[in-house]
């Protein structure tokens, strides 16, 4: 998930001219010029806000865009800690995928979650001088996005979702991806199984047959909603996603569909990277962008011998 450096892609070619060289420099870093709603207006770009559900909430919810940008953290999500962090870290932008609120809160006081007042997130964002920009449901539609599950897990994607958006094809929901074989042989739910625990690092939950034989898969990050039973409808052998209701599991999986739950933080963790990258398309510098740590919210713990 780390970010690269603008002069370590690669092919770049390297510039030669003094000129290259002087906008190269430290002076040069130090001259970034861009405001919060730039900024906004920058992704807005890449995530259109027509791109995302009625119901969720796109772009700046808290913030003044005329004010220029120090440096952007990102992070999951928009919690009150997240906020601190990025303000100890000199940034005054915090970029997530989850938005601080659906519903508009209704009380405003400095508790460290929502759960103790519903705006306490507006309040530490507002008290530490830190905007908050997310980008939910059009960057899970986007192009940038699709492309995460299935090149983490091997998938070839083709370019179809199980949910396409009816204003683009190549935007939806539901990656469709051809699971590759393994000498000659179709792979197995057992053996994609242990390759999400190899990659994500927690064991997935899994509904299915270890050994059933695998060529078509759909990946979906977060909540899978109607993404499964679109994907049984597709005729797919597994849905691999972030989450899904254990009654909506157990009938796909008696129906044929396997499902594979990475959990939902752990699915869309990924994302953090596509908004980072986003930031470097939209001219914020890498030593400008702070990534922020949230893989280990929740644990498990040690099985135990009574």
């Amino acid at each position: 998930m780390g970010l690269f450096n603008k002069g370590e892609r690669a092919g770049a070619p390297v510039k030669k001219d003094a000129l290259s060289r002087r906008g190269a420099s430290e002076l040069a870093k130090k001259s970034f010029s861009l405001t919060i709603g730039a900024l906004e207006q920058a992704l807005l770009k890449e995530f259109p806000a027509e791109d995302a559900e009625s119901w969720d909430r796109t772009g700046l919810l808290v913030g003044e865009r005329g004010l220029p940008v120090t440096k952007v953290a990102v992070a999951l999500d928009p919690t009150v800690q997240a906020i601190e962090e990025a303000a100890q870290a000199g940034a005054n932008v915090l970029l997530t995928h989850h938005p601080a609120y659906l519903a508009a809160p209704d009380t405003f006081a400095p508790e460290p979650s929502p759960a103790l007042s519903a705006g306490a997130v507006v309040w530490a964002a507002i008290r530490h001088q830190v905007a908050l920009m997310d980008f939910h449901t059009a960057l899970d539609v986007s192009p940038l996005a699709a492309r995460v599950l299935p090149g983490m897990l091997g998938l070839k994607f083709t370019g179809k979702f199980a949910e396409p958006l009816s204003s683009s094809r190549r935007k939806g929901y539901g990656q469709i991806c051809e699971v590759p074989a393994v000498d000659g042989a179709p792979e197995t739910l057992g053996r994609l199984a242990a390759r999400c625990t190899a990659v994500f690092g927690r064991a997935p939950r899994v509904w299915g047959a270890p050994d059933a034989p695998l060529r078509c898969a759909v990946t979906c990050t977060g909540s899978a909603a109607d993404t499964g039973a679109a994907a049984l409808a597709l005729g797919a052998d597994v849905v691999v996603c972030g989450e899904m209701k254990y009654h909506a599991a157990l009938e796909l999986s008696r129906a044929g569909l396997a499902v594979i739950e990475l959990g939902h933080d752990g699915s869309e963790l990924p994302l953090v990277a596509v908004l980072a990258e986003a930031l470097d398309k939209a001219g914020v510098p890498a030593d400008a962008i702070v990534l922020i740590d949230q893989s280990e919210n929740w644990w498990y713990p040690e099985a135990v011998r009574v």
